[in-house]
């Protein structure tokens, strides 16, 4: 049993560098998806995640599979559509996730409509779903530097990023951190989804930042075990997805992020904090 564990990442060089670049994303998205869900922005992710994608695409026709050139396009990209979604909700009577909403889908168009026009369509598939068993050492090295900063960042911007969270209005009103803080976070998510997309792709990136943050609510009430519940599952996804890739011949970043999806449905039902299992059982009268 342990040799079947252990064996694709011994004897395949490809399958440890997908396991340490999946391990780093890991590491860094799902504490960023935690506070996506605690402001009910969930899917301001996906949003973003398809945002980056113009960028993405004008970097790889100008510089081909270049991973620098990919990511610092994709993370202008995911910018400008923050800037441009919070300039129009100030300036209309839009909401914040209307006016990304619009972007999102005017975005993922337009980078489908130039890699289809420039490229092939394996070069879109590559853009679209990513390629995690190709991760070079310069795509492990951006992914590893993100996870990183996002990690140092949340740690600076922790306390004014939780009171943000459920009392925003308080804090902007104490602080002058509320509006640094808010594009901080932004900075982050775009990130994120910048360096996920080498790995899982525009369309699932956002898989691995959000699925296991939702199922680390159905095990944790406060925000610090949330993280850590996350990001544990995030890493067993990761391991468990790349095994069963290997083993069943199956597409990896599918894979990975539908054993993501079991891992949500598995807390939904038998989660320790409002799983469905748990909500059936008989309760004292005080705990009703």
């Amino acid at each position: 049993m342990i040799h079947a564990l252990i064996d694709p990442f011994v004897e395949f060089a490809f399958m440890r560098r997908a396991l340490v670049g999946c391990f780093a994303l890991s590491l860094g998205a799902p504490p960023v998806g935690v506070f996506l869900v605690l402001r009910r922005l969930s899917l301001m992710g996906d949003a973003m995640s398809h945002a980056i994608l113009p960028g993405a695409a004008i970097g790889f026709l100008v510089a081909g599979l270049s991973v620098p050139a990919m990511s610092l396009g994709g993370f202008i990209a995911g910018i400008a559509v923050v800037l441009l979604a919070g300039l129009v909700t100030r300036s209309t009577i839009l909401r914040e996730d209307a006016s990304l909403a619009a972007f999102y889908l005017v975005s993922l168009a337009l980078g489908v409509l130039i890699v289809s026009m420039k490229g092939s369509s394996i070069d879109l598939l590559h853009v679209l779903f990513g390629t995690v068993l190709a991760l070079d050492d310069t795509a492990l090295i951006l992914i590893a530097a993100i996870a990183t900063l996002t990690m140092a960042t949340l740690a600076l911007i922790y306390r004014p990023l939780v009171l943000e969270c459920f009392d925003p209005g308080f804090l902007a009103s104490v602080s002058p951190l509320s509006s640094p803080t808010h594009f901080l976070f932004l900075v982050l998510v775009v990130m994120n989804l910048v360096g996920g997309f080498q790995a899982l792709g525009t369309l699932m990136v956002v898989g691995i930042m959000l699925l296991p943050a939702i199922a680390a609510r159905f095990w944790a009430q406060d925000i610090s075990n949330m993280i850590i519940v996350a990001v544990g599952a995030a890493f067993a996804a990761s391991f468990i997805g790349l095994l069963l890739s290997y083993y069943l011949n199956l597409p990896t970043g599918p894979a990975i992020i539908l054993t993501s999806g079991a891992g949500y449905l598995i807390s939904m039902l038998i989660g320790t904090q409002g799983g469905l299992l748990w909500q059936l059982m008989p309760r004292k009268h005080l705990e009703a």
